[in-house]
């Protein structure tokens, strides 16, 4: 039921923003998918995560908008393997015949060989937490595309991208970076909305936070993820959930997250509770 209500969230508020100038944010409220790309790109586009899985219409609506009918990306990178990042996947790389591409610690997940733990729905204290025990975690199976990322840290077919290893949401969470306009796309390793509760994540009232407490594993390696991408001084900053920030509030909500982490990201508990 909780997803059901998830997706039926996603399909009546989808919007769309640039950021940058060849980012599209694809907001379907409760996640963003990016196109990575612009029509006067001659090295083509990439699509960062596939959203949920009545999300894949939309995604094809908003490329063929800006690259024309038929047109598909040069690959699909995932920043790792939950239910709301790789919801269209199977839908849209057997429809593009693509690689997809994600860490290699995430690989099992979408493989059909390791399933992520349960939700853990008593954390947070929102409805979307409260709903998350009906949240998807089976594994999925696209073993016929899916490719581990190049261990040199460069993102397949994005030129002046690199991934960053931003375990703790996940083992294998990557965010991917460009230096030369220091944009960060941040997936879940932050978030810009609290994303445990259902008013904050409708209304997308901005409030800085760490990954989402329902689904996050290790608090520990999420609060040295966040270090880490802070330390990358980057410019604007493209969450998984929640909108985009950029210049001074990059850097005040950084900081105030790093200086306040237990408070601000942790749960009570301050560990996930496998279900």
């Amino acid at each position: 039921m909780g997803n059901k209500l998830v997706e039926k969230i996603s399909s009546m508020t989808t919007t769309s923003k640039e950021v940058g100038t060849d980012i599209l944010v694809m907001n379907f409220t409760i996640v963003n998918a990016c196109i990575v790309g612009n029509t006067n790109n001659s090295n083509g586009w990439v699509l960062i995560d596939t959203g949920l899985e009545n999300s894949a219409d939309y995604i094809l609506e908003c490329a063929e908008k800006r690259f024309g009918k038929e047109s598909k990306p040069k690959a699909i990178i995932l920043t790792h393997g939950h239910f709301d990042h790789v919801g269209s996947v199977i839908k849209l790389s057997k429809l593009w015949n693509v690689p997809v591409y994600i860490h290699r610690l995430e690989m099992p997940y979408v493989t059909g060989k390791k399933d992520y733990p349960l939700a853990d729905p008593s954390v947070g204290g929102g409805a979307v937490a409260k709903m998350s025990e009906s949240f998807p975690h089976t594994s999925i199976d696209i073993g016929e595309y899916v490719v581990p990322l190049p261990t040199d840290g460069s993102v397949p077919e994005m030129i002046d991208w690199q991934w960053i290893h931003t375990p703790g949401h996940t083992e294998g969470h990557v965010s991917l970076f460009r230096e030369r306009d220091r944009i960060l796309l941040a997936g879940d390793a932050l978030c810009t909305v609290k994303q445990e509760s259902l008013v904050s994540v409708a209304t997308q009232k901005e409030q800085i936070s760490g990954p989402p407490k329902y689904l996050t594993t290790d608090w520990k390696a999420a609060e040295d993820s966040i270090k880490h991408l802070k330390e990358l001084n980057p410019s604007i900053i493209v969450p998984s959930h929640g909108q985009p920030i950029q210049g001074e509030e990059v850097k005040r909500d950084l900081e105030m997250l790093v200086n306040n982490f237990d408070e601000i990201a942790k749960p009570e508990q301050g560990k996930f509770v496998y279900r």
